[in-house]
C-alpha cells in the first residue's frame, strides 16, 4: 500500500509536533532518564526487594528476584458491579499462569476506582465523574511507583477509566505498556426500541415498570454496553493508536478467542522489555503520529465527544499539545466510515461483524489518512488491518478484504459522510463541540429563543410543567469543570427528543457534557470559557435569540452580552450536588474543557 499521506493530516501532525517541541523534548528526556536506570529492581535494596516479594509463593518469588526475567505490573479497574469490568475478575491469575510458563512473573500493582456513568446519570454521583479521571491517573502512577516492574498491562475500558489509566501510565512511559480489553456484552434490544421507551416514559406514556424492564433487557450481562459511547470509543481509538493487540477491542468476554488474545498480549509484552532486543516503550507509541491516527479513527467512526477532553489530556501527559483546531481541521477531510448508534441503528457487535477496527483502519489507510509508519506497541501498523481468529487452538490474524455489512461500514470508495463525526463551534457564546454525525441535516441549523437553566433537573421540571413546548434552545450554564465537575446531561435527551418529535425546533447549549451515546438533538457542549469563569453563557437571558449552525461551525447571539453582568446559578429547591460541594481543589485549579479539563500540567 503506497498511498501518499493526505496533506492536511501531514500539516496537522507537523503543527502538533512544532507546537509541542519543548514539552515533548522535556517528557522524552525524563523517560530516557528512567530507562537509563536499567532494570529498576536491580537498584532496590535487599529490604525493598523483600517487601516486594513477601506475599509471593516460592516459585514466583524466585522469578521476581531473577533479574533476567520480566515482572509485569497489572493495574486493574475490576469491580463486580460494572458489567464492562466484571470479566476482569480472573485476569490476574490467568496472566500470572501464562507468564510463569515462560519464566516470567506478574503482580497486581494496584487497583483504580471505576465508577459507571450509566449508574450515576442524573444522580449526584455524576458530578464526580470527570474528577475521577484525575484520581485514576494518580492511582495508576502510584501503582507503578514501586519500581519493581518491567512492563505494564492496563485492565480498564470505560469512560474516564481507560484515559485515566493511560495518563498515569505515561508517567512511567519508559515501560512497555498495553491495554487488555474484555469485550462487549451480547446484543440486547435494539437502540431504536430503547430510545422509544425512554421518550415514552419522559412523556408520561409508560410507567417505571416498563422502563425498568426495557433497561434491563438493554444492559443484561457482563461486557461493555453495546452502543458506541465513550467506553467503546476508548477501545476503538486506543486500538488505532496501537495500544492493544490488533483486532482485540470488540471480541466477546469469556470466548476462547478472548482468552487467547489476553494470554498472547501478556507474552508479547514480556518479550519486549528493556534489554530484550525488541524493546518498545509507551513513550515511543504515544507520539504525534500515533496520536493523530487515534484522532482520525475517532472522527471516522463518529466517536464520543468526551474524547475532545480525553485526547487533549492524554496528549499533554505525553508531552504533546493538542488543540480543538486539530480536531476541526482533520474532521474536514476525514469521512464518516461507520454507522454505529447513535450515528445509526447498529450496535458495536454489528460493527465488529462488519469488519471492525481492522477494516476501518484499512479503509483510512487506503485514503492516505493514517500514518502507516506510526509505532504501535505490537508489530507494525499494517498488522492492525487484520482480524484475529483461532485456527484450531492457534491464534492467527486474517485480512478483512471488504465490509460484511454495507449499512455499518460502507463498501469500497463510498462513505456515509464526506466529513468526520465531530465539529468545533465558535462565536460570541464561546467555543464548543458538536457531534454532527448523529444529527440529521434538517436539524443542523437552529435559530430560537434561549431558555436558561442551571441544572438538568430544572429543565426536567420545566418540561413537566409544559414550559418547553415551543421552539427553544435550552441553555444549561454553570455546569463546567470549574463549577460542579462537568456532569453529563444525558437525562435531557429523551426530553429534548420529545420536543423535537412534537415538531418544534430544539437544541442544547451548555458548558457541561453529554454521554458519548447522545445524538439526534443538536447540542453545543463543552462551551469554553465556562460560565463559572466569566464565560458568555453566564450573560445570556431568557428569550435571547441564539443561532446554532453546525454545518458552518457557528454559535452566536445578537444580544449585547458585554453590557450585562454575569448570572449566578439558581440552585433554589434542589441539592447543590456533590460536584459543587466536593473537590474544591479541582474546581479551583482545573483547566478549561479545551485544554482537557485536567488539573495536571498547569504551566
Amino acid at each position: 500500500m503506497s498511498t501518499e499521506l493526505h496533506s492536511v493530516v501531514r500539516r496537522v501532525t507537523n503543527r502538533i509536533l512544532e507546537r509541542s517541541r519543548a514539552v515533548r523534548e522535556d517528557y522524552l528526556a525524563r523517560m530516557q532518564a528512567q530507562a537509563e536506570q536499567g532494570k529498576h529492581r536491580a537498584s532496590l535494596s535487599c529490604g525493598n526487594l523483600a517487601h516486594a516479594v513477601a506475599a509471593c509463593g516460592p516459585e514466583q518469588k524466585q522469578r521476581i528476584l531473577d533479574l533476567t526475567s520480566a515482572n509485569v505490573a497489572i493495574v486493574s479497574a475490576y469491580n463486580d458491579m460494572l458489567s464492562a469490568h466484571q470479566p476482569y475478575a480472573g485476569y490476574p491469575e490467568q496472566l500470572k499462569r501464562v507468564l510463569a510458563k515462560q519464566g516470567h512473573s506478574a503482580q497486581v500493582a494496584g487497583g483504580v476506582p471505576a465508577m459507571c456513568d450509566g449508574v450515576t446519570q442524573g444522580q449526584p454521583g455524576m458530578d464526580m465523574s470527570l474528577f475521577s479521571r484525575d484520581v485514576i491517573a494518580q492511582a495508576t502512577a502510584l501503582s507503578l511507583s514501586h519500581n519493581t516492574f518491567d512492563a505494564t498491562l492496563l485492565l480498564g475500558i470505560c469512560d474516564k477509566i481507560a484515559p485515566g489509566q493511560l495518563i498515569g501510565a505515561l508517567s512511567f512511559g519508559h515501560l512497555p505498556t498495553a491495554f487488555v480489553p474484555a469485550g462487549p456484552m451480547a446484543t440486547g434490544i435494539s437502540n431504536d426500541e430503547k430510545v422509544k421507551v425512554r421518550q415514552q416514559y419522559a412523556a408520561g406514556e409508560v410507567g417505571k415498570e416498563a422502563l425498568l424492564e426495557m433497561e434491563c433487557n438493554a444492559y443484561h450481562s457482563p461486557g461493555t454496553c453495546t452502543f458506541y459511547g465513550t467506553a467503546n470509543t476508548n477501545q476503538l481509538v486506543f486500538e488505532a493508536m496501537g495500544l492493544m493487540l490488533p483486532g482485540s477491542a470488540f471480541v466477546h468476554p469469556h470466548s476462547a478467542l478472548r482468552r487467547a488474545l489476553t494470554e498472547h498480549a501478556a507474552l508479547r509484552l514480556a518479550g519486549q522489555i528493556q534489554g530484550s532486543g525488541h524493546y518498545r516503550s509507551l513513550a515511543e507509541v504515544v507520539d504525534e503520529k500515533g496520536l493523530v491516527n487515534g484522532l482520525i479513527a475517532l472522527l471516522a467512526s463518529g466517536g464520543s465527544t468526551n474524547h475532545t477532553l480525553h485526547m487533549v489530556a492524554v496528549a499533554r501527559a505525553a508531552g504533546l499539545v493538542l488543540s480543538w483546531d486539530d480536531f476541526s481541521d482533520l474532521s474536514e477531510v476525514v469521512p464518516l466510515l461507520a454507522r454505529v448508534y447513535p450515528n445509526g441503528p447498529a450496535d458495536i457487535n454489528a460493527f465488529q461483524q462488519a469488519g471492525g477496527v481492522p477494516l476501518l483502519l484499512h479503509k483510512l489507510a487506503e485514503r492516505g489518512l493514517l500514518h502507516r509508519d506510526a509505532t504501535p506497541m505490537f508489530g507494525r501498523l499494517e498488522d492492525y488491518f487484520r482480524q484475529p481468529m483461532l485456527a484450531g487452538e492457534q491464534l492467527a490474524w486474517q485480512a478483512v478484504p471488504e465490509t460484511r455489512d454495507p449499512a455499518v461500514i460502507p463498501p469500497q470508495d463510498t462513505v456515509f459522510s464526506v466529513s468526520g463525526g465531530l465539529r468545533v463551534l465558535d462565536g460570541n457564546l464561546g467555543r464548543g463541540v458538536i457531534k454532527i454525525s448523529a444529527v440529521a441535516p434538517e436539524h443542523q441549523l437552529i435559530t430560537a429563543p434561549a431558555a436558561l437553566f442551571s441544572s438538568q433537573h430544572a429543565v426536567e421540571r420545566a418540561y413537566q410543567n409544559g414550559e418547553l413546548n415551543r421552539d427553544v434552545i435550552v441553555v444549561v450554564h454553570h455546569n463546567g469543570p470549574g463549577a460542579n465537575g462537568m456532569p453529563e446531561l444525558h437525562m435531557l435527551m429523551p426530553i429534548l427528543g420529545n420536543i423535537q418529535k412534537a415538531g418544534f425546533k430544539v437544541a442544547l447549549v451548555t458548558d457541561g457534557r453529554l454521554s458519548g451515546a447522545s445524538g439526534k438533538i443538536p447540542a453545543a457542549i463543552h462551551i469554553t470559557p465556562e460560565a463559572a469563569k466569566g464565560g458568555p453563557l453566564g450573560r445570556l437571558r431568557d428569550g435571547d435569540i441564539i443561532t446554532l449552525d453546525a454545518a458552518s461551525g457557528r454559535l452566536f447571539t445578537e444580544a449585547a452580552l458585554e453590557q450585562r453582568s454575569p448570572l449566578q446559578p439558581d440552585l433554589t429547591g434542589e441539592q447543590s450536588g456533590l460536584g459543587r460541594e466536593l473537590f474544591a481543589l479541582f474546581r479551583r485549579q482545573v483547566s478549561s474543557a479545551e485544554t482537557g479539563a485536567s488539573i495536571f500540567y498547569q504551566e
